[in-house]
C-alpha cells in the first residue's frame, strides 16, 4: 500500500546488506527512505531533513544509538524511533524504551514486520493521539512502550501491546476481530483466523483479575471494568 505524500524514514544500519533490504522494502511500501551507516551521517540527515520515523541499529561503528536517541529526546525531538538490535534480553528492551525508543525489533526479523511497525509508528505520530492512555487502573505509556495495571509493570509482546493500545483508544466500545487485524497486524493476515483470540487470551492473563477485556460473543471485544 502506497502512502500519500512524502513520508520520510531514516534507516541507520551499518550492515550494508541488511540496510539495503530494509530500504528496498520500505521504498516499495511508499516511504521515502534515507540510508545512513553511522551516527554522524544520521545526525547530519536529521539536522537537514524532516522525517516521520527514525530506524536505528543499536550498535553502530561510532557508538550505541541508545545514547544518541536519549540526546535527541533531551533536545525535544519527539519523532518515533524503532530500534533494531541483536540485544534481546528484557533488560536491553527496557533500556531501549527508557531512553526514548518507541518500538524494539530483535534481529533476525522479517522486513515485512518492520514495515508494518514503521507504518504504525508514522500513523500514531501523525494522528496526534496522546502518549498516555488510561482506563480504570490500566495505564499505557505509548512513548516508553510500558503497560501497568494497578501500578504493576506488565511485560507485553508487541502484538499484546498493540491490541491493548487499540482497545484503550476505544474504551467500552465493541471492537471487532477484523478491526484489530487491520490496525494491529500486517494487512496480509486473514481476519477470520484465530490469531486475535490467542493474543487476547494471553493479554487477559497478564492483565489479571478482575477481567477488563471482555468478549462480545460473535462480534469481538470490549474494554470495560464491570461484568
Amino acid at each position: 500500500m502506497k502512502l500519500d505524500g512524502a513520508v520520510r524514514v531514516l534507516v541507520v544500519e551499518d550492515d550494508e546488506d541488511l540496510r539495503t533490504a530494509v530500504c528496498t522494502e520500505l521504498d516499495a511500501a511508499g516511504f521515502e527512505v534515507r540510508p545512513a551507516a553511522d551516527l554522524a551521517t544520521a545526525d547530519a540527515a536529521i539536522a537537514g531533513t524532516e522525517f516521520a520515523c527514525l530506524v536505528f541499529d543499536r550498535m553502530l561503528p561510532d557508538g550505541d544509538a541508545i545514547a544518541y536517541v536519549q540526546g535527541l529526546r533531551l533536545a525535544g525531538c519527539g519523532l518515533p524511533v524503532l530500534f533494531l538490535t541483536a540485544l534481546d534480553s528484557v533488560a536491553d528492551r527496557v533500556a531501549g524504551f527508557a531512553h526514548g525508543g518507541s518500538d524494539y525489533l530483535v534481529k533476525p526479523f522479517s522486513v515485512a514486520e518492520l514495515t508494518a511497525r514503521v507504518r504504525a509508528l508514522c500513523r500514531r505520530a501523525s494522528s496526534g493521539l496522546p502518549s498516555i492512555l488510561r482506563y480504570a487502573d490500566v495505564v499505557l505509556d505509548c512513548a516508553r512502550r510500558q503497560a501497568r495495571r494497578g501500578g504493576v509493570l506488565l511485560t507485553l509482546s508487541g502484538k499484546e501491546f498493540a491490541v491493548l493500545e487499540y482497545l484503550l483508544m476505544r474504551p467500552e466500545r465493541v471492537v471487532s476481530r477484523a478491526e484489530l487485524i487491520e490496525h494491529c497486524w500486517d494487512e496480509d493476515n486473514d481476519p477470520m483466523s484465530n490469531v486475535v483470540d490467542s493474543v487476547v487470551k494471553r493479554l487477559r492473563g497478564k492483565l489479571g483479575e478482575p477481567p477488563v477485556v471482555h468478549t462480545v460473543r460473535g462480534t469481538g471485544y470490549r474494554l470495560k471494568d464491570f461484568p
